[in-house]
């Protein structure tokens, strides 16, 4: 049994260290991909944890299992595909530690997950199922996506989502709406930032989480708005929380995935509903996962970069 169990892509990040007197950057790699970074927060605050998907039967794909079952996280439901090679992503950092990303993933192993190496032992007993939107970029693991969330239904989860955009896995802007569309119309917990609002309606983060809990029927919201700290809402309550100050970022890849991951933890230990949050228990949640995020930007990468409970908490002390 299993507090969380996420389904998606696993995957090394390439991160530019130096560049050669030609423009050339000496790169070092790290073990990345959104679900594998919340699962690793997760972890890291006391929850236990899985994972559901693929890698190639290489160096890297190795590696990431390992690093997985390092941070204590289940790895009997990631496959090893000697077909494929482990998917790869070079990150392009801008002066502010802001990234942008290109893939290697023409197949990459974690988009040939297919719906039968879903195991549903892994839904029986546990408590959330979380995933994003580049599981649905290719098939199979578009249909493997859907299966878990027949699986995750099935078993009454608590269902997370990061829709996680990125646009150049995408053949069209369009296609990226829909299936960010559609998995938002699955979801109990949501975890999107004011970028991904405004590509979807170009409306304000508030505008977008009322719209999310109102229209969509989510439960729990929500929105990043990168170094100006989250605002989150449910039915009954709102709040909006900065980020800590004097923190200055080295690489913002994974930030978000860790917000969600710390603010899953600290829900799950609530014992509550998402809906049933009063106002003091969300503005708690939130200001745990703003300060775990952003203690994350000081370090390169996503799994490698979750801070210890320890130095959340001596961050949050001296507000």
């Amino acid at each position: 049994m299993f507090d969380v169990i996420a389904l998606g892509e696993l995957l090394i990040d390439f991160a530019p260290l130096s560049k050669d007197e030609e423009g050339y950057p000496s790169l070092a790699a790290h073990p990345g991909g959104a679900p594998g970074n919340f699962l690793a927060a997760l972890s890291t605050y006391g929850a236990s944890t899985a994972m559901i998907g693929k890698v190639g039967d290489d160096t890297f794909g190795h590696l990431l299992t390992g690093t997985l079952k390092a941070h204590h996280i289940d790895t009997q439901g990631v496959r090893v595909d000697a077909s494929v090679f482990t998917t790869l992503a070079f990150v392009s950092l801008d002066a502010t530690g802001n990234r942008d990303f290109s893939f290697a993933r023409k197949p990459g192993a974690d988009t040939c997950l297919t719906p039968e190496e879903i195991p549903e032992s892994l839904f029986e007993g546990a408590r959330v199922f979380h995933f994003g939107t580049l599981s649905l970029t290719h098939e199979p693991a578009r249909s493997a996506t859907e299966q878990a969330l027949k699986l995750a239904h099935k078993h009454r989860l608590l269902v997370s989502l990061d829709p996680n955009l990125r646009k150049p896995l995408w053949p069209d802007e369009q296609a990226a709406r829909d299936a960010m569309e559609w998995s938002l119309r699955q979801a109990h917990i949501v975890k999107i930032s004011d970028e991904e609002v405004d590509f979807l309606w170009h409306l304000s983060p508030e505008e977008g989480a009322q719209r999310l809990i109102e229209e969509y029927g989510v439960s729990l919201c929500y929105v990043t708005l990168g170094p100006k700290g989250a605002y989150a809402r449910n039915a009954s309550h709102a709040v909006c929380v900065p980020a800590p100050e004097g923190i200055t970022p080295v690489d913002t890849t994974g930030a978000g995935d860790i917000f969600g991951g710390s603010a899953m933890s600290q829900l799950l230990q609530t014992g509550k509903a998402p809906e049933d949050l009063t106002e003091e228990e969300l503005s708690r949640i939130v200001r745990f996962a703003s300060t775990a995020a952003s203690l994350s930007t000081l370090t390169h990468g996503g799994i490698s970069s979750v801070p210890a409970k320890e130095a959340v908490l001596a961050c949050l002390s001296q507000d």
